[in-house]
Formats: structure tokens, sequence, C-alpha cells
């Protein structure tokens, strides 16, 4: 029942302004308040601050410094697998994508299609394909790497709503991920395409990659797209690629291959960056060239 309150409770707050008003805050110099916050964080959520790069929280002059801070050098050695998990989290749900759906939780689906902002000739190149998604809980290393090596090829910014994207949420509101905001980045791989999602939510103050920077600093009503035709933004397996400022979820689409997810995958299982996420046809992708 308090499960169901908290999920109806989404539909009638202010989700806009309370993540706008949440970014105003995140990038604040406050001093001592910021450092007093963002104590206040780190105790509640246990952050381990011993692998970060700067484990001082009195060293960084905003909240959003702090949460979008870089790790140690090491402190996530990268598997030897074809595609790696690309952020510290938990897994949501993975699979197959069936029928051009997605399966989000219990009861409830969503279309690919509308995933990646209405284009069906998108989508549809991972039809029969594979998806993973992975939710990033506050107390999660916040900058999002790639799976594999990847040529970006095109971003698309997809206006929506702010709900959160905690667990009880996906179970209780439907479509969710294709209805947040979200940053749909499509690159190619020595395995074909795939995309990778970051999805917004309530009080994420805005989503980053690494070529564009802040992608949503102005909220509008239009999606926005942009493409990449030269070939030369190559990101390899391991290297950052984006970031939340605050948290969120990643959703990532594959084409239809041979593909095995590690056997010791399962949905709620806490996950690393760096670890073995899947493995696919290695003759397939030799055959291709370009990676």
């Amino acid at each position: 029942m308090f499960e169901r309150l908290a999920v109806l409770l989404q539909y009638l707050l202010p989700k806009q302004a309370i993540s706008e008003l949440a970014g105003w805050v995140a990038d604040w110099r406050g001093g001592p308040v910021t450092t007093a916050l963002i104590g206040w964080f780190v105790r509640r959520y246990r952050v381990n601050m011993a692998e970060a790069a700067q484990p001082d929280v009195a060293a960084y002059p905003t909240f959003n410094e702090f949460f979008t801070r870089a790790l140690k050098a090491g402190a996530r050695p990268l598997a030897n697998a074809a595609l790696i998990c690309p952020v510290d989290g938990a897994i949501s749900q993975f699979g197959r994508i069936d029928g051009g759906r997605i399966f989000q939780a219990k009861g409830h689906n969503y279309s690919s299609v509308a995933l990646v902002g209405g284009d069906a000739d998108l989508a549809g190149q991972f039809d029969g394909g594979y998806f993973a998604t992975l939710y990033l809980s506050p107390r999660d290393y916040h900058r999002i790497h790639m799976p594999c090596d990847g040529i970006l090829r095109r971003m698309i910014h997809v206006p929506g709503a702010l709900f959160s994207v905690n667990p009880a949420t996906a179970r209780g509101v439907p479509g969710l991920f294709a209805r947040n905001e979200r940053v749909v980045c499509v690159f190619e791989s020595a395995q074909g395409p795939f995309v990778l999602v970051l999805v917004g939510a309530t009080v994420v103050g805005s989503m980053a990659t690494v070529w564009h920077g802040v992608v949503n600093a102005t909220r509008q009503a239009k999606i926005k797209d942009w493409r990449y035709h030269d070939g030369n933004k190559l990101i390899k397996q391991g290297e950052e690629m984006g970031r939340f400022l605050l948290g969120s979820t990643v959703v990532m689409l594959f084409p239809k291959s041979l593909m095995e997810f590690n056997p010791a995958w399962q949905p709620a299982a806490p996950v690393r960056l760096g670890e073995v996420m899947a493995n696919t046809n290695k003759v397939a992708a030799r055959a291709r060239t370009g990676l």
C-alpha cells in the first residue's frame, strides 16, 4: 500500500520544479554549507570515499562536483569481455527485446521505438536483440563508461517526464523509461550498432556527455537530434562517455546476434563498472571492419 501511495504522489508533485531547485542547490558554491551537505550525504548513503580520487569532502566546491567525483586509478579494473558493465549500480532487468517490446517490471513493458524518441528505423535494428537496464542509486559512482569500443554516430535528446526511477516506481509507472526525459546515444561497434540511453529522473539536474557537455542545460519541448558523420569520435572500452548530475538509470540496446550475458547476473543484483556484462559471437565480430 505504501509503495502504491508513493508512486501516486509522484503524479501529483511538480517534478520539473523540484528537479530545477535540486539542480540549483547541486551547483551552489555554499562553502561550509555545501561541505556539510556532502558530509551528510556520505553518511546517509554510506558512500565509500576511500575509492575516490579526492576523498576529502571539503575539497568539493559544489555538490555536483562531489556527486560526479572521479575514482582512483585502478579502482575498477576492466574484465576481458566483449561487453563490460558501464556503471556501478544494480540490475533492473535484462534479456531479449521481444516484438519491439522491452521488459520493465512484472506487468509492464514498453516500446523500443518510444525509448529512442519515435525513430522506428533506429529501433528496428534491435528487434530480436538484447537490452540491459541498470539502476544507479544515490550512493553509486555516477559516471558512465563504454561497454565496448564505439564510434559515435548520433545523439538524441528526448524531452519527457521526471518520475523517480527506483525499483518501486519501475513496478508502478507504465512505460517509465520511455516516458522520462532521456539522452539516446547511438554507436557503431565491432558487434554492430548499439544504443546507450541516459534516463533522467526526479532531481536529476542534468545529463552530460564527454563530447557535448551538458545536453539538457535548458529543457525544451522538442526532440533534438545531432548526427556525427565524420566517424572520428571513437571512444574506447572502459572510457567515460557521460555522467548524471544526480542519479538515474542507463538502458542499453544491442542487435540480434549470439550473445550470452554474465551467468551471475540476475535482477536486483549489484554490479560494478568493468565487470563482465556479456560476450558475443566473436566470429561475427571479426568479420566486421573499422574497429
